[in-house]
């Protein structure tokens, strides 16, 4: 008797595979006999195995003869090779995701053949929290419902939003993919600067940790704009405008905006292979 298949297979193992199969399972979107995944370091099966009560294949073609969909979570560099291995089995039953950053839907679709639906993502670090962002954008041939569908999946760690041009994905890298990044170096600078005025290092880390938290919750929260909260808690001639005015002239604003150009640059390149 052939066995059912699996619904959902990871090709990768690693951290961002990790975070999606507990929000998937924290959301009760599948159980967990119904996942299983393959890597090829074994201690990374070994883990989410352990970790989450989730299957594995014996290699990638067995995973993607035994699922539905196909949620590819490994490394840009590696991917060619894996399309080619898994290309003679993919077929017009399955939904193939993508993270890999910086690989168009041209180049999935090419090497996984011409009757494959694919979606592509872009998720971000605090996915492994379930706070992320991800922003998808369907293939030619994946239907509404396929989006709909890891849409749905991808809430399971965090928010998520579908874009129509794929082009987008390339701004979204830089300013979503890689944002994390620039706030834990704001982070850095701003621990470094309470050390300078002789805060103890215990201290100033809680300071700057809460002090990000929060002020992420009242932009999540009270529905102002950045520019609002701003002037909410600059008092003229205070404290806080002499910080700012430190900052503007240190050309603050211009440094974030070239970090999310430069990044987005990077990602075309990327892109273009």
């Amino acid at each position: 008797m052939t066995k059912r298949p699996k619904k959902l297979g990871f090709i990768g193992a690693g951290n961002m595979a990790g975070a999606l199969l507990k929000g998937v399972l924290a959301a009760g979107l599948y159980r967990a006999g119904d996942l299983w995944v393959t890597d090829p370091v074994p201690d990374q099966c070994r883990r989410v195995r352990r970790r989450y009560g989730v299957g594995a294949a014996r290699d990638n073609r067995e995973l993607v003869r035994g699922s539905q969909i196909v949620l590819l979570a490994v490394k840009p560099q590696v991917l060619p090779d894996v399309l080619e291995e898994i290309k003679g089995d993919a077929g017009p039953r399955h939904l193939f995701m993508s993270i890999a950053a910086g690989v168009p839907l041209r180049r999935l679709e090419a090497g996984l053949g011409e009757r494959v639906r694919v979606v592509r993502v872009m998720p971000n670090a605090p996915a492994l929290l379930g706070k992320g962002i991800s922003v998808l954008v369907k293939g030619s041939r994946a239907t509404s419902g396929d989006l709909r569908l890891a849409l749905r999946i991808f809430r399971g760690v965090g928010d998520a939003v579908a874009v129509d041009d794929e082009q987008l994905l390339d701004p979204v890298t830089g300013l979503s993919g890689s944002g994390p990044a620039y706030v834990y170096r704001f982070a850095e600078a701003l621990i470094e600067a309470g050390t300078r005025q002789g805060i103890p290092a215990e201290v100033v880390r809680r300071l700057v940790f809460r002090t990000l938290d929060g002020a992420a919750a009242m932009l999540l929260e009270t529905g102002m704009t950045p520019k609002e909260l701003r002037e909410m808690v600059s008092s003229p001639g205070g404290t806080t405008l002499a910080g700012l005015a430190a900052l503007d002239g240190g050309g603050f604003m211009d440094a974030v905006i070239a970090a999310v150009a430069a990044a987005t640059h990077r990602s075309r390149e990327l892109g273009a292979g």
